[in-house]
Parts: C-alpha cells; structure tokens; sequence
C-alpha cells in the first residue's frame, strides 16, 4: 500500500466521524423503528446499485458472500477508560473479551498498516468486528502457540445452493475442496482471494488463511484497498460492503465495532464466546434480525361516529385489509471490487546488480544496490515501495545523510538505492533491501570499506632534518603519497622513529614526535590532505637528549614506504680559559710575603 501514500488526497475527516457511524449503525441495527432494507434469503441485504434490479454475483468479495454471525452486542457497551462516569454499568463482561492471540493479531495489523498506509486510517476495531462476526474470533480462541486455529476454521461449499457458486481455484490446498471453494480460517478468506492478499505476518515462511496474524494482516489490506480512508463513512461503507456485500452484515459488524471502541479487553485463548445466530439460521426464534423489525399487526379501521356507512355496492365480506404500500429497495452505491496494491502481487525481490560493493574509506562506492520485484510468474511489478537499509558497524551512509531509503519500481520492476558513500570506518556491513508492508525474503548486498591506498610515499625536497639535543627540529618535512601516480588523499600514513633502515624497530631513546596532548610519542598515525601531501610543521619533532644518526619510517596501506633522515648533534663544548702558573718563593719580588717563620730585621 505504501505506493499510494505518496498519491492520496484525504478530505478532512476524524476517528470521531468512524465512531459516530458506528454509534448510530449500532442503535439502528437494534431499534425496532428503523426502516428495513429489502432482505435476501440467506446472505442478507446485498448491496444494490441505482437501477439495478437484481443483486450482483457473489464471488469477487473476500468471503465469496458465505455466512456469518448475526448475533449482536448487548445493548449497554462496556464502559472505556476515561469515559463519562455517567456510562451505564459493565454488562456482558464475556462479549466485550477478545482472545489474547487475536486481540495481539488486530493491533499488529493496525500498527503495520499504519506505518505503511497511514492515510487509511485502519482501526483494529474494524478488524475485531469483522473478525467477531466471521468466525466469532477464531472461535473463542481456539488457536495454537504461533495463532493458527485449531482444527482448521472452513465454510460451507460455495456451491450455489444458497451462496456463491465458486468452483475450486486452490486445488483444495487451503479448503481441503476439490470441486466447490469454501471461506477459510478467522477472516474467512476463499482461496481465489487470499492467493492475491495473502500475507505471513507472523514470519513462520508460510502464508496460512487459517493463521490469525496472517489472516488479519491481509484483511486489513483487502480493506485499504482503492487508496480508502476509513475515517470517513462512505469509505468505511464501501470497506466493509467489499468484504461481504450485505446491508446486514454492515450493520451487523458496525456494531461490533462500535461495541470494541467503548471498550474491552483481553481474556485467554479459548475461552471466548461463540456466537450462535447465523445469517443461514432459519430458525431465530422471536429475534428480528438485524436490519428488519417486527411484522406489522393488521387493524381494521374504526368508523367515527356520524359519518356516512359505507354503500352496499362499497360493502366486502371479512375484515379490511390495509393497503399495500410497495417498497422500494435501498439505493447503496455500488461497491467497487478492491484493486490489489501492488506489493501484494510481489513474489520475490531479485537481485539484479552489485551484490558485493566495495569502496575505500570517505569515497564512494562505485555501484548502488538493484533489485526486481517479480510476481509469481516472473514478471516485473511496477510500483512497489523497497525500502533499503545498511545494518551493520559501519559509518556508510546513503547520499543525503541516512541510513534507510525507500524507493519505488519503475516500469520495468527495478529499484536501486540512493549513492552510497563510505565514512572512516573500515569493515564489512550489509545494505538489506524489503518490500514496504510485506514479510518476504529480503535481498542482501554484502559491502565493505577499505582503507584509501598509496603505492608510493616521497619527501618532497627540503633541508635535512637535523637538530641539537635538547631541542628541536626546525625544519619543516613533507611526504607526498600517491597512488598509480595520481595523488592520494585521505590516506592514513603510519611514521615511526627507528634507529636502523635494515632492521627497523621503533626507538627507546633519541626523536620523538610531541603528540596532541604534549607528551612525546615515538609512532603516530596521521591522514594526508586533500592535495596528498602529510606534514610536520617546525616544533612537531622533538630532537631527544641522546645525540645520534635515526630515521622516521612512513608506511601506507597499499604498499607506499619511505624514510627520512634525522641527524642528532650534542652542542658544542667551549675551550676552558688558561690557569695561572705559580711564583717561586724568594724571588725577591718586592711583592713577595715574607715567610712567618722569618725574623724582621734588626
């Protein structure tokens, strides 16, 4: 269905209006002074188009027109959270519960459909009623672990008597039928209508009719159909006339409906109430059916005193009849078959190109993921919403920043996803591409990024690199990376400080690089520019206080190597200034101290 959101053009309308329809459908169908419809035998009040005369044939609906429940909601709803605390109180607890697998199946249904068909506007209410009236809720329950009724649910043979005259289209694979089709599992589904909607909701790979979840999943599609919004009445109508074209099965399921929205709640598997009153039950006591109201009691017209008595000629024997007063049947619109959308009709995705996608880190990938929606037979279905998806630890990105993208097929089938741009993460991932709203198989393209490569790795010409221990290098170094000859950029160039080219080892002593957080680090790891070029600026080596010959060595993924020179010279040592020799005693130097030990003159 995602295909039409994009085309839907929705009048304004509101849940409220869904409510108010069904309220009123509710008092109608059980107000002895509505106005009935004209009624047929067994499948109740078809719908019949301005002018027609006859109803229309009964097997293009989605239960073939079978027969379904009559019973009725009591008269007092269940009260709804945060309602009027002037509601009536709780009556008929065991009506108002819905089994826990159905009531589960119901909201998936509406929840999926929602995502993907929004401007539908499906309550799983609507799902409820039809489920209640077609098979009284898989039968109270009666469903095993994955939601498939047991034993199976089956209608009578459409065999014309009474119903449709629906000769065998499944080979009795659903119904079991080889001669006449039957109505199969909660929804009722005959199989020439479910081979179209059918769904695997549940994702056990099987498309089961008897299967709740499978089963309310394709109803809720069936009743989407012709890009209709439930929110309005007309549309409401139609929906539910398509699914079984009788006015009283409309009233009968508004009900329902109606009754669901003041409230329930959900009660075990199994032990829910089977209704008892069929639409093919000649045999209803008292009870009107829904739509009809009692018979009419003839009277005979009391004469008013003093008026003329009636002629001789006028006179009749008996009691008078009242004039017959002819009915006319109801004019409903007719209702339109649905068109399947078209990802019902799709069997399979194909995959048509690039199922293995590589591309280096932050370039793109030279291909995009493309696939083919086929149907059973093959061929192409034009269309159909894909959603592709990248799963995986990866930042890749589809062009515009996501990681989902959702595309339509064009005439001849195909899809292909948005560009594909690889981020700095290297690895693999996978892209998955799925059908919108549907649970087959998805088409996997398996990609992976690699590091960006550089064949070669060249100092671009510049002073040697030397410096004095203790400080450091003041010259500027440039290393070009390129690869096939053409410049590399984005490449990451590993550079390490080793002391020999033969037997390069990372250093313990000498250079070393100042890192970012300003300790001193002898390997670093660092990403050429746009132009190719690495760069370390004056200041970003750091001289080491162990004076010698050492080389930074510079690898690149892809093969690209090369070292450069780093000379480490102790400062130089000034020359000592020159000592004093000493003076001999006794010199006679008139500076001369005498000895202490010498007498001063006489």
């Amino acid at each position: 269905m995602a295909a039409h959101i994009g085309h839907r053009l929705r009048k304004g309308a509101t849940s409220g209006v869904v409510m108010a329809a069904a309220v009123a459908a509710l008092a109608a169908s059980q107000a002895p002074e509505m106005i009935p419809p004209a009624a047929d035998n067994t499948g109740g009040d078809h719908a019949i188009g301005a002018g027609d005369t006859t109803p229309p044939s009964r097997d293009d609906s989605a239960t073939g027109d079978d027969p379904y429940y009559t019973d009725l909601p009591p008269l007092i709803s269940p009260n709804k959270p945060g309602a009027s605390s002037k509601l009536p109180i709780i009556t008929g607890p065991a009506e108002a519960g819905i089994p826990a697998s159905v009531y589960s199946a119901y909201k998936r249904a509406e929840l999926s459909i929602r995502s993907t068909d929004p401007g539908c506007n499906l309550p799983w209410q609507l799902l409820a009623g039809i489920g209640k009236v077609e098979s009284g809720q898989a039968r109270g329950g009666r469903v095993d672990a994955n939601g498939t009724a047991s034993p199976p649910i089956l209608g009578p043979a459409l065999n014309g008597n009474g119903f449709a005259n629906i000769t065998d289209t499944d080979d009795g694979a659903f119904d079991g039928d080889k001669i006449h089709d039957r109505a199969v599992g909660p929804m009722q589904f005959i199989p020439s209508t479910w081979a179209i909607w059918g769904q695997d909701a549940n994702s056990d790979g099987k498309k089961d009719p008897n299967n709740i979840y499978d089963a309310a999943q394709a109803a809720g599609l069936y009743l989407c159909a012709n890009d209709r919004n439930l929110a309005l009445k007309a549309d409401l109508d139609q929906s539910i006339l398509s699914y079984n074209r009788s006015r009283e099965y409309l009233n009968t399921v508004l009900s329902w409906v109606a009754y669901y929205e003041r409230g329930t709640h959900q009660i075990p598997d199994g032990t829910g109430v089977l209704p008892v009153d069929r639409s093919d039950n000649g045999d209803r006591g008292n009870r009107p059916r829904p739509g009809t109201q009692p018979p009419t009691v003839p009277t005979t017209p009391t004469p008013t005193p003093g008026t003329q008595k009636p002629k001789p000629s006028e006179t009749r024997p008996g009691p008078v009849k009242p004039p017959t007063v002819p009915t006319k049947p109801p004019v409903t619109p007719p209702v339109t078959p649905p068109t399947a959308p078209p990802a019902v009709k799709v069997a399979r995705l194909a995959i048509v190109a690039n199922e293995k996608l590589t591309a280096t880190t932050g370039s793109a990938f030279t291909g995009a993921p493309r696939v083919a929606a086929l149907d059973a037979s093959g061929k192409p279905v034009a269309g159909v919403s894909i959603r592709f998806e990248i799963t995986g630890p990866t930042d890749t990105r589809f062009a515009g920043g996501g990681t989902t993208a959702t595309v339509t097929t064009s005439s001849t089938g195909l899809a292909a996803s948005p560009a594909l741009r690889a981020g700095e993460k290297t690895g693999s991932f996978t892209v998955r591409a799925t059908v919108v709203g549907r649970t087959l198989g998805a088409a996997d393209f398996s990609a992976t990024v690699t590091e960006r490569r550089a064949d070669t790795l060249t100092r671009v010409a510049g002073d040697p690199l030397s410096a004095t221990t203790g400080t450091s290098f003041a010259q500027q170094l440039q290393v070009k990376a390129t690869e096939k000859g053409a410049l590399a950029p984005g490449v990451l160039v590993t550079a390490v400080i080793v002391t020999s080219k033969t037997d390069p080892k990372e250093a313990t002593e000498g250079p070393s690089f100042k890192g970012a957080d300003g300790k001193s680090v002898r390997t670093v790891t660092l990403r050429t520019g746009t132009n190719g070029l690495l760069t370390f600026e004056p200041g970003d080596l750091l001289a080491g206080d162990t004076a010698g010959t050492f080389f930074i060595q510079l690898t690149a993924p892809g093969g690209g190597t090369t070292f450069v020179d780093l000379t480490v010279t102790a400062p130089a040592t000034p020359d000592p200034e020159p000592t004093p020799e000493p003076t001999p005693s006794g010199s006679g130097s008139p500076e001369a101290t005498p000895s202490p030990s010498s007498s001063p003159s006489a």
